[in-house]
């Protein structure tokens, strides 16, 4: 390894961080470049990847963040019996699409693709942190914009929101975005 020493701070910062990381407050902090930064985050992905072990580096937007490989989760479930997490109702996928391909977005542009209201579903969203209010629309009574967030690339394991899956030809028919949302919901 080319950058073994930043390597194994780079992994000890994020093992005892636990949440997720910009990539240029490692370069700030360890008072590197970006590239070098991202050199050695690259080295270590690979010694993640080649090793028979239990972590991974997992990136999404410039955010970097350890975790348990999914082939382990199982196990890690037996021994942790982790409390299960709330999984998100049909109409808050439909609506999380919708703002996924057509962010920023607000309400009213949700719901005329919808064809109902989508009050609580964009609520829900909010508070599980996969969306937020990202300013407001320069137009009559000035509503406010939606767009999804980093914990939202995190959850669905997703880089950038360029890793979407494509869209079908007939998008926004409602059918078709609960195809996609099921499609989400198993990346």
């Amino acid at each position: 390894m080319k950058h073994e020493r930043l390597c194994g701070i780079i992994e000890s910062i994020l093992f005892v961080c636990g949440d997720d990381i910009q990539l240029q407050t490692l370069a700030d902090a360890l008072g590197h470049t970006i590239e070098t930064i991202t050199e050695a985050v690259d080295e270590l992905e690979q010694a993640y990847l080649h090793d028979s072990r239990g972590l991974m580096l997992k990136r999404f937007n410039d955010r970097l963040q350890l975790v348990s490989k999914s082939d382990y989760a199982t196990y890690v479930e037996r021994v942790l019996q982790p409390v299960q997490r709330q999984s998100l109702s049909q109409s808050a996928l439909e609506t999380l699409v919708i703002v996924a391909y057509r962010q920023p977005i607000t309400r009213q542009e949700v719901e005329a693709i919808r064809g109902v209201k989508c009050d609580y579903s964009l609520q829900s969203l909010s508070n599980k942190g996969l969306i937020a209010d990202v300013g407001r629309k320069e137009t009559l009574g000035r509503p406010i914009l939606y767009a999804t967030t980093d914990d939202f690339l995190s959850h669905f394991g997703l880089r950038t929101l360029k890793d979407l899956p494509e869209l079908p030809a007939n998008f926004p028919n409602t059918d078709n975005s609960v195809q996609l949302s099921m499609e989400i919901e198993q990346a």
